[in-house]
């Protein structure tokens, strides 16, 4: 590839280097941010990872709908991981610069579980669908071997799509500036700084958005459309009650996850300002992966039934040591 290089506004060789101008105009406020970051970042980390480990801990919970959650829940993990760690030694130093390869590493990671988080999403839908339209067939039709099937395509959609995206990204040469007005490397801040014709590339971008990210979003609302219509003619208020109820959180999950996303990506130029897209650009990769497991915990008796049994056990098993 060739590159060139650096000075604002000049049209020289870059040679191995972005900077990822992100909260520079902060300041000294910078630290507080920091510190903010780091705690949701954690509470991130911890929320996940206690939803995986009460999941494989409890037999009760081993079932389609719950793996699926495993799955979000390592992607949320991923797909944090994959923006935070570095934004947070940005705030700490003068220099933010990324070499042109961990960029390119972090728009991999990122789009990846952007993606297949779109497919996975779709799939915990379909599964709530046959759950609840077709429920003497659910165990038949969703059973083990299907569960890995689904999962496995959404992971496989993700990765094959977005590699060949980003690879496609990064074989354009860049030159002039190599500031990016951004936190991380994304699609749009990338290709601004390319020195050719992008009109291709962005073409693909908006075809991978109709195919892969509003497809998945529509089979999601026709899911949903069934699913009412299910409900609403039992007779029983305590059946419809409990068919909500299995699905109002991933209903919330959905709404978080394409809400800022569509935000992020579809809102008209000319409403947004860089400092408004650094914070809406925040809420969508860092926001919403912390509340999703809040979420799972909070609105699901199962998943908080499991996590009293948990504790309860270790406390037994403790008091039985000493």
């Amino acid at each position: 590839m060739t590159y060139s290089a650096s000075d604002p506004g000049e049209n020289q060789t870059i040679y191995d280097v972005f900077i990822l101008v992100g909260f520079s105009y902060l300041n000294k406020l910078q630290m507080l941010l920091f510190l903010l970051l780091l705690v949701i970042y954690l509470v991130t980390l911890i929320g996940n990872l206690l939803v995986i480990f009460l999941i494989k801990l409890n037999p009760s919970l081993h079932t389609p709908m719950y793996f699926f959650l495993v799955n979000l829940s390592f992607l949320e993990i991923c797909y944090t991981s994959s923006v935070v760690p570095q934004l947070l030694v940005h705030l700490l130093v003068e220099q933010k610069t990324i070499s042109i390869v961990g960029c390119a590493v972090q728009m991999y990671v990122f789009t990846i579980m952007g993606l297949t988080e779109c497919c996975l999403l779709a799939v915990m839908a379909y599964d709530r669908y046959i759950a609840i339209c077709n429920p003497l067939h659910y165990r038949t039709i969703m059973s083990g071997r299907m569960c890995v099937q689904l999962a496995g395509a959404a992971w496989t959609i993700g990765i094959s799509v977005e590699v060949a995206e980003t690879t496609w990204i990064f074989r354009l040469p860049f030159c002039g500036s190599n500031r990016i007005h951004h936190f991380f490397c994304d699609f749009p801040q990338v290709l601004k700084l390319a020195c050719t014709d992008t009109s291709k590339n962005e073409i693909m971008v908006f075809t991978v958005s109709v195919l892969f990210i509003m497809s998945p979003f529509l089979l999601i609302i026709l899911s949903y459309i069934c699913i009412i219509s299910t409900t609403l003619k039992l007779r029983s208020a305590e059946g419809r009650r409990k068919a909500f109820s299995t699905c109002s959180s991933h209903l919330m999950v959905v709404a978080l996850f394409y809400g800022t996303a569509l935000i992020t990506y579809l809102r008209p130029k000319s409403s947004s300002t860089p400092e408004s897209d650094l914070i809406i650009s925040l809420m969508n990769t860092i926001v919403a992966p912390v509340l999703n497991p809040i979420i799972y915990t909070l609105k699901n008796r199962e998943v908080k039934g499991a996590f009293r049994k948990t504790v309860e056990k270790s406390i037994s098993s403790y008091k039985q040591r000493n």
